[in-house]
């Protein structure tokens, strides 16, 4: 299966969008990321606005980041989300009540609880009707997700926008599951007849260690969060180069994608 990039969008560590990203990862600099900044959700009604938590705002933030740099209205592009746990902050505070007294949950807090969140705010924000899929599968979340995309641009014959994302949990959870800084990366993909801009063939499953940066800070981030196991593939799009990858999948595989200019 191949597909064609159109679009890129970052918030994470240093980089409020994929220029700055791409900018880092050219630079090779090794020095410390700023933290993570995530700005209010676009398009979403002031109610609603109030009513996500951070992980929504991450993922919403990437994927319209995305499809400005495609230049696409985010309506159009059916989406898949990709998460290695989804809302831990909403999950925490569903903890807290139910080891407490009261336990009446808020209808707000359980429907924030299910990992379909950032997918059905997403599409109240845009007014989206094409499908949307979730997927989670722990650290291998990003390749899982794009092998998801790959499929629907291959079915479908249309735009998918990929979004991947991550929050850092509160403690207790974060001693159980330790991630690091917030991370969203959006990835507009679109059939070969769709114009200009890179090319992703999938090659196939591999028994091989995963690509690693040369950037410190970079790769400490790649390996600490799930989400950020994409910064090899953003790596050779920076660089606008002709390059096979090895992302991380799951039984420690890797999933191989082939990257032509």
């Amino acid at each position: 299966m191949a597909a064609r990039v159109s679009g890129i969008g970052v918030v994470g560590p240093g980089a409020d969008d994929w220029g700055a990203m791409r900018a880092r990862l050219l630079s090779e600099s090794g020095a410390a990321l700023a933290t993570t900044r995530i700005a209010n959700p676009e398009g979403l009604p002031p109610v609603e606005r109030r009513r996500v938590g951070r992980v929504v705002k991450l993922a919403m933030a990437a994927g319209m980041a995305a499809c400005r740099d495609a230049g696409i209205a985010p309506s159009v592009p059916a989406t898949v989300f990709a998460s290695s746990g989804g809302d831990g902050e909403n999950c925490h505070a569903i903890c807290e009540l139910l080891a407490g007294e009261d336990r009446r949950i808020s209808p707000i807090r359980f429907h924030n609880s299910v990992n379909n969140a950032a997918s059905g705010y997403w599409g109240i924000a845009t007014g989206a009707l094409s499908g949307s899929s979730v997927v989670s599968a722990f650290d291998g979340s990003f390749a899982v997700g794009l092998l998801e995309a790959f499929a629907l641009v291959a079915t479908e014959g249309a735009p998918v926008l990929l979004v991947t994302y991550d929050h850092p949990y509160p403690s207790p959870l974060a001693e159980s599951r330790p991630l690091g800084p917030a991370f969203g990366m959006g990835l507009l993909l679109q059939p070969l007849d769709a114009g200009a801009g890179p090319v992703l063939r999938l090659i196939g499953l591999a028994d091989t260690p995963a690509d690693r940066l040369s950037d410190p800070a970079l790769e400490a981030l790649r390996q600490a969060v799930p989400a950020a196991r994409c910064l090899p593939l953003l790596s050779v799009l920076a660089r606008r180069a002709a390059a096979r990858v090895a992302l991380d999948y799951l039984n420690g595989q890797c999933l191989v994608v082939e990257v032509a200019p």
